[in-house]
């Protein structure tokens, strides 16, 4: 079977694998979020930390749940990373550093895990398990949570209150994220991957040497990783190490567990709303992005430009061969279009062109489907964007889903979408008007700027993979990358819920001759539009001088 057939294949497999899982898991989700019995484990979780599950809260109190938590996360895995000499199966390694373990708390606790270093060699058990692994779950399962809250702003009528962040963020980590989880880290385990709390083993290398590998819980790690839109591998090659990522069939699970929840939340969407075309529309939206950046992303690979590449049929350079350049395109493409940051080959070695296509699926704010939950609530604010643009073209005011989108609720949506450029383009300016920024850079010209760009556009939009050509353990890098981290998530975040106390808090719009359908083809082809013409005309200058130059030269 040839290479390109094999490609075709695989990624024809994982899609039709992600439309039969729409429905099941999207229904099944919708039942979690809108369920009113609560189990036992859960209640006990509700009395430990003082929780009231029956009760509801309105946006801002919701806010100040995830903000408070968030906070708490933060520190608690700070304080975990500068004491874990003293923890048990620390494997001897030493306190973290300050600007490292800052960088590295905060990375986690958004959902971005952008890591400044190896795994293998920083962490001990006890922080990779009970630090970083818990914030996979938690900070995925926010996501879900604000996601949840702005559904239920286009659904309720004229009432106050968006639900409990509490109980959503314990449901979606009890009843969605830990079984499948289980159950991916055991497939992953079978097919090779290593589960274990071993200390470090001491290896005869084939030329006679002596290699020290320190083993590792990774098969556990690998699954929420993916499934959460993590990003954070145990190894400091992440998913194209063979104890993360054994085989060909175990990369297309991984492919599989990043794209799954994302993918099957606009079904609960629909649900939630009470109307199922919605949701079609919203992951028709989704499906169109995704599908032309894997094609793009491909193309720009197998076609590469130059005497090797073009002996050996594609660009190599980078590249597992257990995987080939078709897989790694396909996992490059999911990852950046994922806010997953998981990688299982080396970006900085991609042609420029697919370089900076994975830039741009980054620049598109992940939205295609995007992080579990930010992908959906990201996607929404844009289609609220879509519904204004038409709606000032016909001259009338503009509804969405029953409700107006009047001058408050096009403040916010704007506003949420002006913060990730500004973090992005201040971010790079910075670092590239600054010695100190300047610094880290290994590559000079178009290519060095594409490493710093991608590296501010990938902590701004909560991403985590890096173009690796760029040194970023440094003092600087670490405390601006982040802060562009920090806001990145939590500043959209309190404007997503500022957007659905507002919706929340209307009447029910009844829909007219001039309404807009926003569940049929015209409306999908506008949201597309709409999406990747603000992100070309916002990011066309940096683009321009970075990895469009580098491949056009």
């Amino acid at each position: 079977m040839s290479s390109t057939l094999a490609g075709i294949l695989f990624i024809a497999s994982l899609l039709l694998a992600l439309v039969l899982c729409h429905r099941p898991l999207g229904d099944y989700m919708y039942r979690v979020y809108t369920g009113t019995k609560h189990s036992r484990v859960e209640r006990m979780i509700y009395r430990l930390i003082g929780v009231r599950p029956d009760s509801e809260q309105r946006w801002g109190v919701y806010a100040r749940g995830v903000l408070a938590f968030s906070l708490v996360s933060v520190l608690f895995l700070y304080g975990l990373q500068r004491l874990q000499n003293h923890l048990f199966l620390s494997l001897g390694m030493e306190p973290v550093e300050p600007a490292l373990a800052w960088n590295t708390a905060v990375s986690f606790v958004t959902n971005t895990n952008w890591q400044a270093y190896s795994g293998e060699s920083t962490m001990g058990h006890v922080v990779q398990t009970a630090g970083l692994a818990v914030q996979n779950f938690v900070s995925a399962a926010a996501g879900m949570a604000v996601a949840v809250a702005l559904v239920r702003g286009f659904a309720r009528r004229q009432s106050e209150t968006l639900g409990n962040f509490w109980v959503d963020l314990v449901r979606g980590t009890i009843r969605i994220l830990l079984p499948i989880a289980f159950v991916a880290a055991l497939v992953l385990v079978a097919g090779g991957a290593i589960q274990t709390f071993a200390d470090h083993s001491t290896w005869a290398t084939l030329t006679g040497g002596e290699q020290t590998f320190t083993p590792a819980a990774a098969a556990s790690q690998e699954a929420i990783k993916d499934l959460g839109t993590n990003g954070g591998g145990i190894f400091n090659v992440n998913s194209a190490h063979p104890f993360e990522n054994p085989t060909t069939w175990t990369n297309w699970l991984t492919i599989f567990l990043l794209l799954v929840i994302s993918f099957s939340l606009p079904r609960a969407f629909g649900r939630m709303v009470g109307d199922n075309r919605q949701g079609y529309a919203i992951v028709a939206v989704m499906a169109s992005i995704f599908l032309i950046s894997v094609t793009l992303t491909n193309w720009a690979e197998l076609s590469a430009g130059g005497t090797v590449p073009q002996a050996v049929g594609a660009a190599m350079e980078g590249r597992e061969a257990r995987f080939g350049v078709s897989n790694s395109a396909m996992f490059a493409s999911s990852t950046t279009l994922t806010s997953t940051g998981s990688v299982d080959s080396f970006h900085d070695s991609y042609t420029a062109l697919g370089g900076g296509m994975l830039i741009f699926n980054m620049l598109l704010g992940e939205v295609a489907p995007g992080g579990v939950g930010a992908g959906l609530y990201g996607m929404l604010i844009l289609a609220v964007i879509t519904v204004f643009v038409a709606g000032l073209m016909v001259g009338r005011t503009p509804e969405y889903l029953g409700k107006k989108i009047g001058a408050r609720e096009i403040k916010l949506a704007s506003l949420y979408f002006l913060i990730t450029p500004a973090l992005v383009l201040v971010g790079t300016a910075v670092a590239m008007a600054t010695e100190t920024g300047r610094s880290a850079m290994l590559n000079s010209g178009p290519h060095g700027l594409s490493e710093i760009l991608y590296a501010y556009t990938s902590a701004s939009n909560n991403n985590g993979s890096a173009f690796a050509g760029v040194s970023v353990n440094t003092p600087f890098h670490n405390t601006t990358l982040g802060l562009c981290m920090a806001l990145g998530r939590f500043l959209p975040i309190v404007l997503v819920l500022a957007l659905a106390g507002s919706l929340a808090r209307q009447a029910p719009v009844p829909a007219s001759a001039g309404t807009l359908p926003t569940h049929r083809p015209q409306f999908v082809g506008m949201v597309v539009g709409v999406t990747i013409i603000l992100v070309a005309l916002t990011f066309l200058p940096a683009l321009a001088l970075g990895p469009l130059a580098e491949g056009i030269r």
